[in-house]
């Protein structure tokens, strides 16, 4: 993640760091504390904290590059602070069991093509992709077919609570 440190307000569960103006243009904070909300709510977890980094892809595919060995852009990636115990596929995890759930960065320049593609809001897609990078640190993934039913389920039940249409039956048509 980025050298400085985002400002943080008592009790804030999100931090910011803005690497791209255009993200303060799209109010990247209120999607992020909106998407950091309702996914908290979902998974039953209090008092957690999460930093998101507003990029673009020069940015997100360099740390693609070094944390993944891909070097090409992405739309968003997540570290999460604990590594997770193995569990049976399509099991949910447990509930992390500390404060700072970890770092999620998200590139403009992949989430406005990919929304614009998908025909789809920028703002409802790019709050798809933070509540996805969110389930990552709380553990989620999409390894095999059983996980990813798992985790798109969860991810349609926080949309839905936010509004915003099923991400996946809009792809399938």
């Amino acid at each position: 993640m980025p050298d400085e440190m985002p400002e943080h307000e008592q009790g804030e569960i999100v931090d910011i760091v803005i690497e791209d103006e255009r993200w303060e243009d799209v109010d990247l904070l209120g999607m992020s504390r909106r998407a950091a909300h309702a996914t908290g709510e979902w998974l039953g977890l209090e008092g957690f904290q999460i930093v998101v980094m507003g990029c673009d892809d020069d940015r997100i595919a360099g740390l693609n590059a070094e944390f993944r060995g891909k070097p090409k852009p992405t739309n968003v990636l997540s570290w999460p602070a604990l590594a997770f115990d193995q569990r049976e596929p399509g099991v949910r995890p447990d509930l992390p069991d500390v404060e700072e759930l970890g770092d999620i960065a998200i590139s403009f320049d992949t989430c406005q093509r990919e929304a614009e593609a998908q025909g789809k809001p920028f703002a409802d897609h790019a709050t798809h992709l933070l509540v996805h990078a969110m389930l990552h640190l709380a553990g989620y993934d999409h390894i095999d077919d059983l996980d990813a039913e798992t985790m798109e389920d969860a991810e349609r039940s926080i949309l839905g609570k936010l509004g915003i249409p099923d991400p996946y039956l809009e792809m399938e048509t």
